[in-house]
C-alpha cells in the first residue's frame, strides 16, 4: 500500500520504536482470520507479527481517520487500564471523543439515556475487552478500527491493525504513531514562507488589541454649577385651620352624691334620669321584641 510514496514508507527509526516496545510479539494463541499477519513462530510458542502489515495499516487507518471532517465525530475508547491514558492523549492531540475506563452500554443504541451518542468512527484498543462498543456499533453501521493482537476475534471489526496490544509499551507506542499521521502537519505539504505570513498576521492581529497604557486622566473635572432655589416656604399661602375648642373635663362625682352636670344635650338633669332617655330613644330606633 505504502510502496508508491517514499514519504509513505515505514523508515529505521519506526521499526527500532516497534521492536523496542514490543510491538511485534503477539500471543501464544492464534485467531484463524489473524494467519495473514503472522510472521513465524518463535519456538517458546510465541507468534511474531510482520511489521510491515502493521505500518500499512496503521497508514490505512490514518487515512480512514483523516476523512471525517469534524474530529469530534471519531469516539476512541479503551476499557483497559494500559489503554486508557494514550486514549486521553491521542483525543487531545486530534480533538477526538474519548471514552476511558467503563462503557455504558446503550451509549450508541439507547437515545433515551443522556450519554448516547452517535459518532461515524469507533476506535477501540482490544476487540476482546471492548467487545460491547463494537457489537453496538454493528447495530448502527459505525466503522470500526481496533488494535488485534495474535488471538483477537476479527468479528464487527472493519480495519484491524496487528500490534501487541496486551503490553503498555506498546499500546502507547501504537496510538502515539496513529495520532503522528493523523496531524495534518505530517500530512499536507505547507510551504514555510506562508506559514511565516500566518505568523505575522496573528502576531499583528494580536498586538491590535493590545493598547498602550497613557497613565493619569489628565482631562479636567467638570464643573456642575446648579442655580440656588429659594426657601420653598417663603411665597407659599397656608390656609388657615380654625381649631377646634373642647369643653374642659368635668369634676370627678364624690361618693354618695348626685351628678348634676352638662350631658350630650346641654342639660343639667341627674344621671339616671338621663340614662332612662336615651335608652328611650334607642327603643325607637332599634326595637327589641319581648
Amino acid at each position: 500500500m505504502s510502496g508508491g510514496l517514499d514519504v509513505l514508507q515505514m523508515k529505521e527509526e519506526d521499526v527500532l520504536k516497534f521492536l523496542a516496545a514490543g510491538t511485534h510479539l503477539g500471543g501464544t494463541n492464534l485467531d484463524f482470520q489473524m494467519e495473514q499477519y503472522v510472521y513465524k513462530r518463535k519456538s517458546d510458542g510465541v507468534y511474531i507479527i510482520n511489521l510491515k502489515k502493521t505500518w500499512e495499516k496503521l497508514l490505512l487507518a490514518a487515512r480512514a481517520i483523516v476523512a471525517i471532517e469534524n474530529p469530534a465525530d471519531v469516539c476512541v475508547i479503551s476499557s483497559r487500564n494500559t489503554g486508557q491514558r494514550a486514549v486521553l492523549k491521542f483525543a487531545s492531540a486530534t480533538g477526538a471523543t474519548t471514552f476511558h475506563g467503563r462503557f455504558t452500554p446503550g451509549t450508541f443504541t439507547n437515545q433515551i439515556q443522556a450519554a448516547f451518542r452517535e459518532p461515524r468512527l469507533l476506535i477501540v484498543t482490544d476487540p476482546r475487552a471492548d467487545h460491547q462498543p463494537l457489537t453496538e456499533a454493528s447495530y448502527v453501521n459505525i466503522p470500526t478500527i481496533a488494535l488485534c493482537n495474535t488471538d483477537s476475534p476479527l468479528r464487527y471489526v472493519d480495519i484491524a491493525i496487528p500490534c501487541n496490544n496486551k503490553g503498555h509499551h506498546s499500546v502507547g507506542l501504537m496510538w502515539w504513531m496513529l495520532a503522528r499521521e493523523v496531524m495534518p502537519d505530517l500530512y499536507f505539504y505547507r510551504d514555510p514562507e506562508e506559514i511565516e505570513k500566518e505568523e505575522q498576521a496573528a502576531a499583528e492581529k494580536a498586538g491590535v488589541g493590545k493598547e498602550e497604557f497613557q497613565g493619569e486622566w489628565t482631562t479636567p473635572a467638570p464643573e456642575f454649577a446648579q442655580p440656588e432655589v429659594a426657601d420653598w416656604s417663603e411665597g407659599v399661602a397656608v390656609p388657615s385651620v380654625p381649631i377646634q375648642q373642647f369643653p374642659a373635663a368635668p369634676a370627678p362625682v364624690k361618693p354618695g352624691e348626685v351628678y348634676t352636670g352638662e350631658f350630650l344635650y346641654g342639660s343639667s338633669l341627674p344621671l339616671c334620669i338621663m340614662c332612662a332617655v336615651i335608652v328611650s330613644e334607642l327603643n325607637t330606633f332599634f326595637p327589641v321584641p319581648f
